[in-house]
């Protein structure tokens, strides 16, 4: 972990205190104890912990009066709860899940289960924070995270960037809940082809609106992007409706009174086929994106583009629509 994660020990027996706190400062922990209900709820504002174990049977406040506390406050309504409880109180352990208590461990404890608990749940509350609340894919802070270990490690990897074309206008003629079903539209097409035709270690990630990432191994990039790209417009027809379908394009009145005409929605997907040594930071990798996303947009049609390397020459940019994918050679193709 890259900063210690906090976590609030509310406890009356000072020997659980104890083995708690030293199990839990030896795997890196941040640890605060509390003895009563009422330190532990007023820990919760000052030392403001990442996870909270909190004993059922506490003086002053029992832990399911402070667990209502944390519940109720908006900033602390999220925040991951463990309830410790003696063995065989069925009745405490329902009660408390049933007022938000996010897991129980019945004392005595098992030491290796209680941290695997404390670190599941941690992960767990990490990434639902992450997530793209749209999508539930994971946003930016955990792109950021999953490009920089792969650069750290050296690792080979391709790197796409997709982004819709004529999303605002498909929103203006259709309105957002629309537009929300074409988001998540695409990020199940992601998501399926990558697991369909994928090696295992892709990522999906949701960048936020309609702009999504897909990290893959340098090999499988070209093919997923293809697979992306012919999923996608064979299911675009079904967000639109039949007579735009029919017509080819979207009309929208303008502020004006007039008829704009719009084209329907298309995907451009940007696509650096093999980062490995070229960048530093996923900043220098944005910006490579950003170019050829640029001149992918150019394009009426949905395409993948990327970059063409060749000793002594420049970078040449090089699209591939949808209408091509029925030419690539057969042997290629994952299904035959």
């Amino acid at each position: 972990m890259s900063t210690k994660a906090r976590i609030l020990v509310a406890d009356d027996e000072p020997h659980i205190r104890r083995i708690l706190q030293f199990l839990l400062e030896q795997e890196g922990f941040e640890v605060h104890m509390a003895a009563d209900g009422e330190e532990a709820w007023k820990a919760v504002a000052s030392f403001q912990p990442d996870l909270v174990l909190l004993d059922v049977m506490m003086p002053r406040m029992d832990g399911f009066a402070v667990l209502e506390i944390i519940r109720a406050g908006f900033e602390t309504a999220r925040l991951p709860v463990i309830l410790l409880t003696a063995k065989g109180e069925e009745q405490d352990k329902v009660k408390g899940l049933a007022g938000g208590a996010n897991d129980y461990i019945v004392k005595p404890f098992n030491h290796d289960e209680l941290l695997l608990r404390v670190s599941n749940l941690l992960e767990a509350t990490r990434r639902e924070r992450e997530a793209n609340p749209l999508t539930g894919l994971p946003g930016n802070r955990a792109i950021d995270r999953e490009v920089t270990d792969r650069i750290n490690h050296d690792q080979e990897f391709g790197f796409m960037y997709s982004d819709m074309d004529s999303f605002k206008s498909f929103n203006d003629k259709y309105g957002y809940s629309r537009g929300d079903r074409a988001i998540s539209f695409l990020a199940g097409v992601l998501v399926g082809i990558t697991q369909k035709y994928g090696s295992g270690r892709e990522f999906v990630g949701h960048v936020g609106g309609d702009d999504f990432v897909v990290v893959s191994s340098s090999l499988d990039a070209e093919k997923l992007s293809r697979r992306i790209i012919e999923e996608f417009d064979e299911g675009k027809v079904d967000l639109h409706d039949p007579a735009d379908n029919a017509k080819g394009y979207l009309e929208i009145e303008s502020r004006s009174g007039q008829i704009e005409r719009f084209p329907l929605i298309t995907l451009t997907l940007a696509l650096v086929r093999n980062c490995r040594g070229r960048f530093a930071h996923p900043a220098e990798l944005s910006d490579t994106l950003v170019e050829l996303k640029r001149y992918g947009k150019t394009k009426p049609h949905s395409v993948v583009v990327f970059e063409r390397r060749a000793s002594g020459r420049s970078p040449e940019m090089i699209t591939i629509n949808a209408g091509q994918l029925a030419d690539d050679d057969p042997a290629n193709d994952p299904e035959s």
